[in-house]
């Protein structure tokens, strides 16, 4: 299975944002789902559409599209939630449409942004937050090197545990 990480541009997280799918594939690089404008991930392109419009560098790190090379298909969405920090650390974050899950997309999209993450030189830590009772993305973080440190409450998600691994 041959998957990237396809980045978006801002018109591309505004028309998302607003439920627009039409307008969203107009600028995307690649073809988008209609889940990826349904609901369910709508507040995460508001805030990405947010940040861009701040911040248009962060584009390339930002969330974009997991997309399977094999299929020409767009599966899901992952990226960092931003650029490196002060202290060289950046948090992964990913989702897989539920149409497509349970076959290796988001472990390929994990492994991809790992890859990115040591090729960088400005990255020391990768950080992920699982929420207690995610025990899928739980087993899947485990077997990289992740460890927990903490914890924090997320206004959207509520309490999540906080991994992370050297890059």
């Amino acid at each position: 299975m041959q998957v990237r990480i396809v980045h978006l541009n801002g018109a591309v997280f505004d028309a998302l944002a607003a439920g627009d799918l039409t307008a969203a594939n107009a600028a995307s690089p690649v073809p988008l789902s209609a889940y990826f404008a349904g609901p369910d991930w709508r507040s995460v392109w508001r805030m990405r559409s947010e940040q861009v419009a701040e911040d248009p560098a962060s584009a390339d790190w930002v969330t974009g599209v997991i997309w399977d090379e094999d299929g020409d298909l767009a599966v899901g969405r992952a990226g960092y939630h931003g650029p490196p920090d002060a202290a060289g650390m950046v948090e992964i974050g990913y989702a897989v449409d539920p149409a497509h899950r349970r076959r290796g997309y988001a472990r390929a999209a994990l492994e991809f942004l790992l890859r990115r993450a040591s090729d960088e030189p400005d990255v020391r830590t990768v950080r992920v937050t699982i929420s207690p009772d995610n025990e899928a993305s739980y087993r899947l973080v485990a077997g990289y090197g992740f460890v927990e440190v903490g914890e924090q409450w997320d206004e959207e998600d509520g309490l999540e545990i906080i991994y992370e691994a050297a890059a």
